[in-house]
């Protein structure tokens, strides 16, 4: 019991000299919240070091709860430096915002995901900042779209949507060939499917950085917004960390709490879904309605070797995330295609995936990308991402939709 040393209460209750003992431990780490940090002197004040994790200044810049996840991500996809950012999106930008400077040049695939894109044509042109667009399935197209002023080129395995499964072994041989540093939006393998920093498995083959969304695996809720940056490179991690710095970008320490509870089950939920998943995708295989299944593990799918190649190479089942698109066949309309999605009971429409809930969206290939891809055949997009539902009640309410709406 802490005796009253002040004149009135509320000084008291701000400075009450009670410190619980420091032997807790339990299965979810502290959460700590914080803006001001405290400093016992001046000396420590002047003297303390953020950038190396070695001390907490300002809670912008960490706390150990942040701290704590940073860590555990970078046991998760074998990196050794993280940054967290507010959402995917502005890992995304975090990452190029630190590595492209006015007159650079940078490449992204084509299929690649959308804002990314949005943001090359935007923010990044308006810098001073060119892009150019390569067709992440021909290798020699990204080696003959590399100029002198080429900085950094992006990397998606899969594709945003049309879910093709590059070479990416080969992309990353020809930049690292040519001293150029490569992004990997790594959210759909998310650490599990493959190792970003260790492509070949015996330590000679990295990409130079990833950009996760946390929002989606990591979370599993579909409740929190967040994304992370990775890199081995000590020089790299600096320039992530200053941008961060200079542009105020920081997350909750209550997100951080909900994706570090939801972080021990990651492989638990990513195996379930992806199993899920391949149910499904092998179900509209059989229906007339669906002219091309687009899954990397699914065998005809654009891609498949090489998803086999870096996912599966021991000749087992691999890893391949809850996520696939179906093309549905070029005779039905939008609005077919449209109530058929609307007609779903069990699948919600909505962004995303990796939550509890299956979903699905049409999408018009034809407004996503610079042209029609060779391997796409024509039709009508739609995505499925699986949540936790029961694989044949999914079934089930695919069929109830299809016999409903893409009945020939």
């Amino acid at each position: 019991m802490t005796s009253k040393k002040n004149s009135h209460i509320s000084t008291d209750l701000i400075h009450h000299g009670y410190t619980p003992p420091a032997e807790f431990d339990s299965p979810q780490p502290g959460t700590f919240k914080a803006s001001t940090v405290f400093f016992p002197n001046v000396a420590a004040m002047r003297q303390r070091e953020w950038k190396d994790k070695s001390a907490y200044t300002y809670g912008t810049h960490g706390t150990p709860t942040s701290f704590t996840l940073e860590e555990r991500l970078c046991t998760l996809e074998g990196g050794k430096h993280c940054v967290l950012t507010p959402s995917g999106l502005s890992a995304l930008a975090v990452a190029s915002f630190a590595v492209l400077k006015t007159g650079d040049h940078v490449l992204l695939p084509d299929n690649s995901y959308g804002p990314n894109k949005t943001l090359a044509e935007g923010e990044l042109t308006s810098f001073g900042i060119s892009h150019t667009y390569y067709d992440a399935m021909d290798p020699q197209d990204l080696a003959s779209k590399i100029q002198s002023n080429t900085q950094l080129v992006w990397l998606e395995a899969p594709g945003s949507v049309s879910m093709e499964f590059p070479d990416l072994i080969e992309l990353v041989k020809i930049c690292q060939s040519r001293q150029i540093l490569t992004a990997l939006d790594n959210t759909w393998g998310a650490g599990l499917a493959f190792k970003p920093f260790d492509l070949l498995g015996n330590g000679s083959l990295s990409v130079g950085l990833t950009a996760h969304a946390l929002t989606k695996y990591p979370s599993g809720g579909g409740d929190v917004l967040m994304g992370s940056v990775m890199t081995c490179d000590d020089a790299l991690a600096l320039k992530l960390k200053m941008t961060m710095m200079r542009l105020g970008i920081c997350v909750g320490p209550n997100d951080v709490e909900s994706i570090l509870r939801s972080l021990p089950t990651i492989a638990l939920r990513y195996a379930s879904q992806d199993r899920c998943a391949r149910q499904l995708a092998s179900w509209w295989k059989d229906q007339k309605a669906c002219v091309q299944v687009l899954h990397p593990a699914i065998e005809g799918s654009p891609g498949h070797s090489h998803w086999q190649a870096l996912c599966a190479p021991n000749g087992d089942q691999g890893h391949a995330a809850g996520l696939f698109s179906v093309m549905l066949h070029p005779s039905f309309t939008q609005t077919q295609v449209d109530a058929f999605c609307d007609s779903l009971k069990l699948f919600k429409l909505g962004y995303s995936w990796g939550g509890p809930f299956s979903l699905v969206v049409p999408y018009k290939i034809e407004n996503m990308r610079s042209h029609w891809p060779s391997h796409l055949h024509q039709g009508h997009l739609v995505r499925f991402s699986t949540g936790f539902e029961d694989p044949q009640d999914l079934i089930l309410d695919l069929s109830q939709g299809a016999k409903q709406c893409l009945n020939f």
